[in-house]
């Protein structure tokens, strides 16, 4: 316990709960400790013990604090900055606090707050005093905040209220709150608790932050590092993954539903949903809505859903766009639990559509309701203790193993048919038609652990939050297939000038992810029905049985040009019968070469086909390898082809039947390749022990501030760009200074403690700059560009906030020695000096040593040919080259001389590119204009994996030149996978560096070479898309 001297006088609630526990309960002795505790620094600043002062920084409101978040039984809560408007709602929030969350508060009763202390909590800096608070509707149901103590560290504390505890509210606002102390420079948080609050402990030891705690006087100071580690980021994960997942059970599992809008009038949409509800057999209550009729279809009608005596779980909205907030503003005081709202005249119809959708989702997450839609189809889900068709198709494929989720409401109905007419079964429905809330990605949480779901199918307009949605699928794909049609080449909200991306470049990271990408919803289904009824195959080895010699060529074919590995026909005839088949299907799936195999059975006089269907199953039923047929020229599950298990759907090893032999293959060869990717091994991208993280950032870091005019105080030493407050070192002295307000230096001095203090022209002696003190310069550029030491893109830059708190634009690109930012990753440029004289470049031959290489030194150049001069071995034919150019290129022509790269090698071209949807992605190719021009580049998601790496060089098609084919010898593949493994962490660390382009890099017998390199850097307007605390999108 620290001594009376250094106790805390806590600005946000009166007293830390060190000096609450100091004081104890004799009055005489709280006087005598509080006289210590009084202001003394004057207006804005605060005692912190030991003569030392604690300066109050203003900040503007940051409003880009503000989130929605899913809490863990699956409701939603707005987190937001308190405001000192808050203060009515503070005073009615502890009113509802038990004595018991009262005393593990503030150490002791505390039956009302003061208008002291509320003017106290609710009037905070967002710097060095920050609070956020939780609401539901009008009211504040949780707050979180922190008070900076001294450099680099705050205390924290939090309330939540009793009704609300043990949903999850307390550890998302320490989430985000981690996120803002970061963001402010804070390394570690402090709390002192008393034993008995379990809760408060058990949060902060879970949250996978270092914990550390230590027990005096009565009381528990725990301390928590804030530096996100790989435990930490599986703890937001998993918690993200229940909350999501339930809050979409909530709307698939409800216990009644209410239809708002339901009317008597044929084709309407609330009557459609009723009649539908009503007619798939719901488990429960439903409930039409309607002002004015008393009964729907036979069911009692309710004027409004407050109206409705019992409790309400799902609320299906079908009335016009208009009325549709005012009914979700009733829903939210009826307490249901979410909404599916099939009205159109949303987003789809433009701007003021779009706002209405905008405020409709804001309203509904603001008092804890999911939304799927506006303008969807519906949702529905076929479990028998369920029965749910809240949509407006009349036709809902039966009980199956297959989740589907279309974005497009308008082809919702086809889709079903289409499902049900090819005798699929699902587990469940979601149409999220304009996507206002319900995406995509709270599907996948939920397919994850649901136990009725094994295969997942995605019709994709768009993708909100393309990079989540790909860390999602690579965690789910391992053990639930993902078969996507994602139409379009651009998500939602990113057009295509913003994305330096082609569709082709999806497609690969989607692959990367294990996602199916196919083209069509042909193909889809195609797919999807090999995945739900058959196993995985083991690898390509294809084998054909038939009773058309040309069906069987045409199959081969397809297989050779799907990358599959046919082996010879097996031509039965056109009289085959069931033994031949089922002799011959035998024969194949027993052999070891084989891993899949493809059965067409096309007579030439239709008849009766049932007995080879049954031999068919019988020989397949129990062998570990798909087998999928054209019979009939049947497209789905044929019934004669079909496991019985007593419902209207086939089981488990029926054979899927496709039109045509090509249509087979084709689906066969998407689950190949799903399956190779399967069969790898997840494993974490590796460790790289000879990198320098924070050197880097703060290289970028510098340059960019070095960039941006009007900058205060910069260490001209350090590199290092200073904000007023901020602390750095005067490169002449080594003395630490301060940039006051107005830009000029405060005078260091230090303090009993030894920590540096300052006494600038706005603040008194004995103050810390607590912006940056103890910081080194480097950490100080870390915290101004909002990215903390050891933070790899978890910053947010609050010096490019609007006035309104906002994310401003990007900033403009700014070019960065790209040489000493590679060395930071173990990786080296080949040196290459520029020269204006032909005796210049002489010299640097001399110093580079022989043979070197003349070439032009425009970044372009090496998309032009003859912009190069090679195994120049002599001063004379160095000399005659920077003549030619001279002559060539004019007077003012930059020449550079590099020394010449051993032989033979194969020229790549390697870059980075800082992707506004998917973030940072690394892209390969041989030769640049090669690449360029064929379109044969690879892509994946940054940081790269060994496995990705390896992928990546593979994934292009020209890659067999690196591998000793076509007259090529064989290269150093393994260090080029090292360089893309480099590469790809610098991408993954680095949200600053917008472009990187390695157009020069050779891979030769032993090594890899770079010649050239490009780097470009940008402040970015905000933390990457999948970046930061939990959030919705």
């Amino acid at each position: 316990m620290s001594p009376p001297c250094c106790l805390r006088n806590e600005p946000g609630h009166g007293k830390t709960n060190s000096f609450r526990a100091a004081r104890g309960t004799d009055p005489s002795h709280r006087a005598a400790v509080d006289a210590q505790a009084l202001p003394n620094g004057g207006p804005g600043s605060w005692h912190v013990g030991c003569g030392f002062t604690l300066r109050i920084v203003e900040e503007q409101y940051p409003a880009h604090w503000e989130a929605d978040v899913v809490l863990a039984d699956g409701g939603t809560a707005h987190v937001r900055p308190i405001r000192p408007a808050d203060a009515d709602r503070l005073r009615s929030f502890y009113s509802r606090l038990s004595d018991e969350s009262i005393y593990f508060r503030f150490f002791g009763p505390r039956p009302r707050l003061s208008d002291k202390e509320v003017a106290r909590f609710t009037n905070v800096d967002y710097a060095n005093r920050v609070a956020l608070i939780a609401t539901l509707g009008d009211e504040m149901v949780a707050v979180i905040r922190y008070d900076r103590t001294g450099p680099g560290e705050a205390e924290v504390a939090f309330l939540v209220e009793d009704a609300h505890q043990g949903r999850g509210v307390a550890s998302v606002l320490l989430e985000h709150l981690a996120a803002t102390a970061r963001e402010r420079g804070i390394e570690r948080f402090v709390a002192d608790v008393l034993p008995a609050n379990m809760r408060m402990t058990g949060l902060l030891r879970q949250a996978g932050y270092t914990a550390q705690s230590q027990f005096a006087d009565g009381v528990v100071r725990m301390t928590l590092d804030l530096t996100p580690t790989d435990t930490s980021a599986e703890v937001t994960a998993a918690r993200e993954h229940r909350a999501e997942a339930r809050s979409i059970a909530r709307l698939l599992t409800p216990g009644s539903v209410a239809v708002i809008g339901a009317s008597r009038e044929p084709g309407g949409v609330g009557q459609s949903v009723l009649r539908n509800l009503l007619a798939a057999g719901f488990t429960g209550p439903v409930y039409p809505v309607h002002r004015e009729m008393r009964a729907v279809h036979g069911v009692r009608a309710y004027p409004s859903v407050t109206a409705i005596d019992d409790e309400v779980d799902l609320a299906v909205v079908a009335v016009p766009a208009e009325s549709v907030i005012d009914v979700v503003e009733e829903c939210a005081e009826k307490g249901v639990h979410g909404l599916v709202v099939v009205s159109s005249g949303f987003g789809e119809t433009g701007a003021r559509g779009r706002a209405m959708q905008d405020e409709l989702a804001r309203i509904a997450r603001s008092h804890g309701l999911r939304v799927v839609g506006p303008n969807c189809l519906g949702i529905a889900n076929t479990d028998p203790a369920v029965k749910l068709n809240a949509t407006l198709a009349p036709t809902v494929p039966g009980r199956g193993k297959v989740g589907f989720f279309s974005q497009s409401g308008a082809l919702g109905t086809a889709l079903l048919q289409r499902v049900a007419q090819r005798g699929m079964g699902i587990s469940s429905f979601v149409s999220a038609g304009n996507r206002a809330d319900v995406s995509g990605n709270d599907l996948l949480q939920y397919w994850e652990e649901d136990d009725s779901t094994d295969v997942i199918l995605l019709y994709l307009e768009s993708l909100g939050n393309p990079r989540k949605f790909t860390r999602l699928a690579r965690r789910i794909a391992r053990r639930k297939p993902i078969v996507v049609v994602k139409s379009g080449g651009t998500p939602a909200g990113h057009s295509a000038e913003e994305l330096g991306l082609p569709d082709s470049a999806i497609s690969s990271l989607f692959e990367q992810a294990g996602l199916i990408r196919v083209d069509d919803l042909i193909q889809l289904f195609d797919v999807g029905q090999v995945l739900a009824y058959q196993p995985l195959p083991a690898g390509p080895r294809i084998a054909l049985v038939t009773n058309s010699d040309a069906l069987g060529l045409l199959a081969a074919d397809a297989c050779l040009a799907a990358g599959l590995e046919p082996r010879p026909p097996v031509n039965l005839g056109p009289a085959a019968g069931p033994s031949e088949f089922g002799t011959a299907l035998a024969g194949e799936l027993s052999s070891p070469d084989v891993d899949a195999a493809v059965v067409i059975h096309m007579p030439p006089i239709p008849g009766a086909s049932d007995d080879v269907a049954a031999e068919l199953l019988r020989v397949s039923k129990d062998v570990a390898k798909p087998v999928v047929t054209t019979f009939h020229g049947h497209l789905g599950m044929h019934p004669a082809l079909r496991v019985e298990t007593g419902s209207a759907t086939p089981g488990r090893c029926s054979i899927p039947s496709y039109a045509a032999p090509e249509e087979a293959v084709r689906a066969l060869a998407h689950v190949v390749r799903y399956a190779r990717w399967r069969a790898h091994p997840a494993v974490p991208p590796p460790e790289l022990g000879d990198i320098d993280t924070t050197r880097a950032r703060s290289l970028a870091h510098t340059t960019l501030a070095a960039a941006t005019p009007g900058d205060a105080a910069t260490a001209a030493a350090a590199g290092t760009a200073t904000a007023p407050g901020e602390r750095t070192t005067d490169p002449s002295q080594g003395e630490a200074v301060t940039a006051s307000p107005d830009g000029s230096p405060g005078t260091a001095t230090t303090g009993p403690s030894g920590e540096a203090v300052t006494a600038s022209s706005g603040g008194s002696p004995g103050e810390v700059a607590v912006a940056s003190a103890g910081e080194s310069p480097s950490e100080t550029a870390a915290t101004s560009s909002g990215t903390s030491s050891g933070t790899p893109g978890g910053g947010l830059d609050a010096g490019r906030l609007g006035s309104s708190g906002a994310f401003a634009e990007p900033g403009p690109p700014v070019e960065i020695d790209p040489t000493e930012l590679l060395s930071c990753y173990g990786l080296t440029v080949w040196p290459a000096e520029m020269v204006c004289s032909a005796d210049e470049a002489v010299a640097a031959a001399e110093r580079l040593g022989w043979p070197v290489v003349v070439k032009v030194a425009d970044p372009g150049a090496s998309r032009r040919a003859g912009t190069v001069r090679l195994g120049l071995t002599g001063p004379e034919m160095v000399r005659n080259a920077y003549t030619e150019f001279a002559v060539q290129l004019g007077e003012g022509a930059q020449l550079a001389v590099q020394r010449m790269a051993p032989q033979p090698a194969v020229p790549t071209v390697v870059g980075v590119i800082e992707d506004p949807a998917f973030g940072p992605v690394v892209s390969f190719g041989l030769g640049e204009v090669t690449a360029r021009l064929l379109q044969d580049q690879g892509f994946r998601l940054a940081p790269l994996t060994g496995e990705d790496a390896a992928a990546l060089v593979r994934s292009v098609r020209a890659a067999p030149l690196l591998f000793g084919e076509y007259g090529y010898p064989p290269v150093a593949v393994d260090a080029l996978e090292d360089l893309l493994v480099r590469v790809g962490r610098l991408a993954g660390d680095l949200p600053e560096l917008a472009r990187l382009d390695l157009d020069q890099v050779l891979v030769g017998e032993t090594d890899v070479m770079i010649l050239g390199a490009r780097a470009t850097l940008r402040t970015p307007a905000g933390p990457r898309l999948d970046g930061g605390p939990r959030r919705l999108s």
